[in-house]
């Protein structure tokens, strides 16, 4: 069955008639023709196909098109509309990324993660903080290894360009 859908897609506004089980991943990269989410697994192991999906961080293999109907999506060839994002020009300085494929999705994910902890909002390893706990204060997070690996544990590389990773979202970060 099909059915009409608009997506806006880094800025533009994109209307499509999708079969209801096309994927957002599908939408983007075959009637879109944009490749910046990668299908790699195809099962949301992997991270490859990482979007802001009304700015949250989301698995583009895993979401049907038609769920997000009037959706905001941003991929990281969005985050570059008007140069190079800082996280973008901190993976190109700290050579933190070896083959690419995974890249956009890497890239997209530590946006998100960074915007994610300057909300304040905790990880499983986040330790303890000022204003921390029950009374809901907010939570004044460190942006340190452990934070960055946690929360880009999503978003897999095989060339194993983590080393490299971790500095550059650090930098970006300002810690």
């Amino acid at each position: 069955m099909d059915t009409e859908v608009t997506l806006r897609v880094d800025g533009v506004d994109h209307r499509l008639t999708v079969d209801t089980r096309t994927t957002l991943l599908d939408a983007l990269r075959e009637r879109l023709g944009n490749t910046s989410p990668k299908k790699g697994c195809d099962h949301g192991q992997c991270g490859a196909c990482t979007v802001l999906l009304d700015g949250q961080r989301a698995n583009s293999c895993l979401a049907l098109a038609v769920a997000h109907d009037g959706g905001e999506i941003v991929t990281a060839a969005g985050l570059a509309a008007d140069g190079l994002h800082p996280v973008q020009r901190a993976f190109i300085d700290h050579d933190a990324f070896q083959c690419g494929y995974c890249t956009p999705g890497q890239i997209v994910s530590a946006v998100a993660m960074l915007a994610e902890a300057a909300a304040g909002r905790p990880s499983t390893v986040t330790f303890d903080t000022p204003g921390d706990g029950p009374n809901g204060g907010a939570v004044d997070l460190a942006v340190d290894p452990d934070e960055i690996r946690e929360r880009m544990s999503g978003n897999l590389c095989r060339c194993a360009a983590y080393a490299n990773m971790v500095p550059a979202i650090q930098e970006v970060a300002g810690s």
